[in-house]
Formats: structure tokens, C-alpha cells, sequence
């Protein structure tokens, strides 16, 4: 019998130097992968959604002329952490037609560019300043 001794095989110390460098190579890209992640989602821009305040106060059966309640801004400010809001209600014609207005402000008292929102909304059992054509 004939043993080859100069067979072709990886020894034990060849094999360890080998998954050294395959597990430096992998927590390399695993840190870098962290990295990214964290860049990106420092970048990402938060977009404030005012839908929400249209939403609540469409829900409202009462609409009077004046300052838009507490009860349908919290929500928004506590979903919201930063930034606050404030609106207005007014009559805009005799049959019950209410004109909405929100703005959104930063905790700093900036008003938030872009961050406005005006609606209409029609509750008939509110109507007063315009009832019978005279203005109160």
C-alpha cells in the first residue's frame, strides 16, 4: 500500500485562518449595513398628516363660530409630539356652511411651511350669524 503524503487537503490551521477572515468580512458588512440604516433614517423627513384634524372635525355634530375645540386638536398633538395647532371656525353663508381653518405650528412657534388646511363643512343646526340676511 502506497499512501500519497503529498495529497491535496487543507489543514486545520489553513481551515480556522480561513473562517476568521470569512467572520471579519461578515461583521464588516453587518456594521456597515447598520450604519446605512441609521443615515437613512436620520434623513428621512417626518411628514405631519392634517387629514387627521379634517377627519375629527367632520365628526363634530356642533359647529359654532369661534375657536376650534381642544377635544379635536389634542389628538392631533399627541399623535404629533413638536408641533402644535390652532383653528378657527366662521360662517360663511345663512344655511349652515362653516369655513375651517388649521394651521400647524412647531413647539418653537414657527408656523411649518406648507402645513395649512381650510375646509368647509355644512351643519345646518349651526347657522346664526346669517339667518334671515342680517348679520349679527
Amino acid at each position: 500500500m502506497n499512501l500519497h503524503r503529498g495529497a491535496a487537503a487543507f489543514t486545520l490551521l489553513e481551515v480556522l485562518v480561513a473562517v476568521a477572515i470569512f467572520f471579519v468580512a461578515i461583521f464588516a458588512i453587518l456594521d456597515l449595513t447598520t450604519q446605512t440604516v441609521g443615515s437613512a433614517r436620520y434623513l428621512q423627513t417626518s411628514h405631519l398628516d392634517v387629514s387627521s384634524l379634517g377627519a375629527m372635525m367632520s365628526l363634530t355634530n356642533r359647529v359654532e363660530e369661534g375657536e376650534v375645540p381642544r377635544e379635536i386638536i389634542t389628538p392631533f398633538e399627541e399623535a404629533n409630539p413638536g408641533y402644535a395647532c390652532r383653528g378657527n371656525i366662521f360662517e360663511v353663508s345663512s344655511n349652515g356652511l362653516f369655513q375651517v381653518d388649521f394651521q400647524i405650528y412647531s413647539v418653537k412657534g414657527k408656523k411649518v411651511a406648507g402645513t395649512t388646511l381650510s375646509m368647509l363643512i355644512f351643519r345646518p343646526e349651526g347657522a346664526g350669524r346669517f339667518r334671515s340676511g342680517i348679520r349679527r
